[in-house]
């Protein structure tokens, strides 16, 4: 942990909101004025991303008090949310870790999941991938139906892996078609409703007694409740008929998947993990009771409210009567909301230079990144306190999929990550989670050990 700083606890009114723009989060104050104030956020680190660790800590929490009635549940953490190994390794209480590729296995593993509390889920599994995920003991998730048969001449008869089967329900998309799995064309699962698939399925099961779970993820960003327990609803029917065709209890535990969606509206905290509970009870009666094991693969609601991404203001500039600020956090940290900003908009804080709450009149401003192509604004026109050179902004609900995970547009730099929490006497405390990227390091990423690879030479 590096040094300390005082919290500030800021006297002035938030201005009033338009849309999702000028609610910044008050809780979060105390911890940007820390930072500017420790070098993490001005001159020395133009953008940096941010994680609240009690914050992740509580929603863990949160998440296992609403599934308390169920007797058996592994709770994973989605690795995808947020692939950094120490966010990886906060969740206790005897999480999970569920991966989507070979790289996030690996992160899954340095972060010290056992592997028989890791699953595998991808659309595109080599034969490599699986082959190590059973040797390992790792938890499989087939997508396919032709996935089932490669694993059938993988798979050895000692695994410690729990393969199950990947549906789609095609129950229907949410309001963002790009984050919607169970349309009636999703990529992913085998689809339930075409013709002659749920008989398949059936005879997988038939075919393969080491065969026992069933997976389905319905939920994303967009997608209402009512939707994501209809896909857990026909998930529990099949569960059902295949047991009951096959005379055995053959499934035994169900993947739900996780996509519970966040609010990015304001600070609050909706849908909330009761929320969901009590519409998977009231589509699915039986869901909880023990008869089947249950998986969930949360990650976004774990996390988005959990962190916020920090950038200085370089500089500000009119045109055509267009107040922009242009600052250090555009789409190589904030790509979703770049290119979709309708579906993923974000709130936006601003701050002085000394890391204080910009008050005074509000005005429109666009909020514009550094990459080099016109869209690169994350907010366009918010009313916010006028913005000078070195203040600094703030992208609230950025806890997942943003900084994170960032794009290479431009070769800019991945930026640094930091940990905080608050201690006694409101002290804001910093861990390092993942230093800013170095000039050296993208040189190296971007072929410089073959520099000459590409040269004719004579001879």
């Amino acid at each position: 942990m590096t040094q300390t700083t005082p919290a500030h606890h800021e006297g002035a009114t938030t201005p009033p909101a338009t849309g999702h723009a000028t609610r910044r989060d008050p809780r979060f104050d105390a911890v940007v004025r820390a930072a500017v104030g420790q070098g993490l956020l001005g001159e020395g680190g133009q953008v940096a991303g941010f994680i609240d660790t009690e914050g992740v800590r509580a929603s863990v929490g949160a998440l296992h008090d609403a599934f308390s009635a169920a007797p058996e549940v592994l709770h994973t953490f989605a690795a995808k949310a947020c692939s950094l190994i120490p966010v990886l390794r906060l969740p206790d209480r005897g999480m999970g870790c569920e991966v989507a590729s070979p790289g996030e296995l690996r992160l899954a593993l340095e972060a010290g999941f056992a592997a028989s509390r890791v699953v595998l889920d991808s659309p595109a599994k080599t034969r490599e991938e699986i082959r190590l995920a059973l040797a390992l003991g790792v938890s499989v998730n087939a997508d396919s139906l032709d996935e089932l048969r490669r694993i059938d001449a993988l798979r050895h008869p000692g695994t410690a892996s729990v393969v199950g089967v990947r549906i789609n329900p095609q129950v229907g998309g949410g309001s963002i078609g790009a984050m919607s799995t169970a349309t009636g064309t999703s990529k992913f699962g085998v689809a339930l409703r075409d013709p002659g698939a749920r008989e398949a399925i059936v005879r997988a099961f038939r075919d393969r007694p080491w065969l026992t779970r069933l997976h389905a993820h319905v939920g994303s960003q967009g997608c209402p409740l009512e939707l994501m327990a209809a896909g857990v609803a026909r998930t529990y029917e099949l569960a059902e008929e295949i047991n009951a065709t096959l005379g055995v209890r053959q499934v035994t535990s169900l993947d739900i998947g996780g996509g519970l969606p966040v609010n990015f509206a304001d600070e609050t905290v909706r849908p909330t993990y009761p929320d969901y509970v009590a519409a998977l009870t009231a589509a699915v009666p039986g869901l909880l009771s023990g008869r089947y094991g249950l998986i969930t693969e949360f990650g976004r609601s774990l996390l988005a409210k959990n962190g916020f991404i920090g950038a200085r203001v370089e500089y500000v500039k009119d045109a055509g009567g267009r107040r922009i600020a242009l600052t250090h956090a555009g789409a190589q940290t904030a790509t979703r909301t770049v290119f979709m900003p309708d579906a993923w908009p974000l709130r936006i804080g601003a701050f002085g230079a000394d890391g204080t709450p910009r008050t005074g009149p509000v005005l429109p401003q666009d909020i514009a990144g550094p990459c080099c192509f016109a869209g690169d604004v994350v907010a366009y026109g918010r009313e916010l306190p006028e913005l000078a050179e070195e203040d600094v902004v703030i992208l609230y609900d950025t806890g997942a999929y943003y900084f994170s995970t960032p794009w290479a547009y431009n070769s800019l730099p991945r930026p640094a990550v930091y940990g905080f929490r608050a201690g006694k006497g409101g002290a804001v405390t910093f861990a390092t989670v993942r230093d800013a990227q170095s000039m050296e390091s993208i040189a190296a990423e971007s072929g410089l050990a073959h520099v000459d690879a590409l040269m004719e030479r004579d001879g």
